[in-house]
């Protein structure tokens, strides 16, 4: 009697070389999409450019008409950048996060980083702080990594990630107080600008704002790439990856603050963005049908890039001329897929 089984190492084969052209479709795909969108995304609006001809002209040419050229220039191709770089990141930060935490609710703006870097600069613009431009990512890289930090440290002992999202949630609440506080004592031309700021946005965003994330982003994402076997690892449990080998606190430590500094590179340039970094990963996982962080990280990037440049497309243009600040689209999206996912979490035998 025989039997046709094949052994596990090709099984295993087998499924990561599916797993990986569901990558290599999904990615492509993605980039279509994102594609789509930033082409869209500088011919649309005011004003609103002739032909693909001209944007052509534009932008590889030299032509087109001077106030067309200045928009696409100056206004919408920074813009597009930023929000492309900046939705990566926090997708890349959502999934550094959770698979760190091994809790799927894991985020900036639910672990208070993204609250905590938004209070110190506000507290830079409302107090005149005299601190260079090129210094306010790391100056928010503080706030936001001891308000991470605190959480972590008052939720070390527990595995309940409801926990740990209501201690993140306490935590923003009272820094938001705080930041309420800090924006009463502004002048009134701080309020407004801080009020969109908050909210997150990328109106008014040129090549200085793309200039100041673009280095710590540039970095950070070929850093988190490097992140993918320990993340693996972690997902195992700390006693089987310190078996392997992995020094499990100091990589935990260190993924994390890699999370924090990509936010808070985003929150210093754009405000503090909501829901990317939490939506992001758990789309990338549901389908690649895979938790590998080898192939959940580049999708996540993707995704977040392209949610964020879609979301800001939205905020230009659903009711124009008024635009909405971006933040408020990603919440309206982001906030019942994160009780979708409290839902779940809380159900009976879960």
């Amino acid at each position: 009697m025989s039997a046709t089984i094949a052994p596990p190492t090709t099984a295993a084969t087998a499924t990561r070389a599916r797993a990986s052209r569901r990558l290599m479709f999904l990615l492509a795909a993605l980039a279509l999409a994102l594609a789509g969108l930033g082409l869209a995304a500088l011919f649309l609006g005011t004003p609103r450019l002739n032909a693909p001809a001209e944007l052509w002209a534009i932008l590889f040419e030299g032509g087109g008409r001077r106030i067309a050229q200045l928009v696409v220039w100056e206004l919408r191709l920074p813009r597009l950048l930023l929000a492309a770089l900046a939705g990566a990141a926090l997708g890349t930060a959502g999934v550094l996060l959770q698979d760190a935490l091994k809790n799927p609710l894991a985020g900036p703006e639910l672990l208070g980083v993204a609250a905590g870097a938004a209070l110190v600069v506000a507290i830079v613009v409302v107090f005149r702080a005299p601190l260079p431009f090129a210094l306010l990512p790391p100056a928010a890289l503080v706030g936001g990594l001891g308000a991470g930090l605190a959480v972590l440290a008052a939720t070390r002992r527990s595995k309940s990630p409801v926990r740990l999202i209501l201690l993140g949630a306490a935590l923003t609440a009272l820094l938001n107080a705080l930041l309420i506080c800090v924006i009463s004592l502004g002048e009134q031309q701080d309020v407004a600008a801080l009020y969109q700021y908050l909210l997150g946005s990328l109106a008014g965003r040129d090549w200085r704002h793309l200039g100041l994330a673009a280095p710590w982003l540039l970095i950070g994402l070929p850093l988190a790439a490097l992140c993918a076997r320990p993340l693996n690892l972690l997902q195992l449990g700390d006693e089987v990856a310190e078996g392997l080998g992995l020094p499990t606190v100091r990589t935990r430590v260190l993924i994390l603050a890699l999370a924090a500094t990509l936010t808070a590179a985003v929150v210093a340039v754009c405000g503090p963005v909501g829901f990317v970094a939490l939506l992001a990963p758990h789309l990338a996982r549901r389908l690649l049908g895979s938790a590998d962080a080898r192939l959940v990280l580049p999708a996540a990037g993707l995704l977040g890039a392209t949610l964020l440049v879609g979301a800001d497309l939205l905020a230009r243009l659903a009711f124009a001329p008024v635009e909405l600040p971006v933040g408020i689209w990603t919440t309206a999206l982001g906030g019942p897929a994160l009780l979708i996912l409290l839902r779940r979490r809380l159900r009976p035998g879960r």
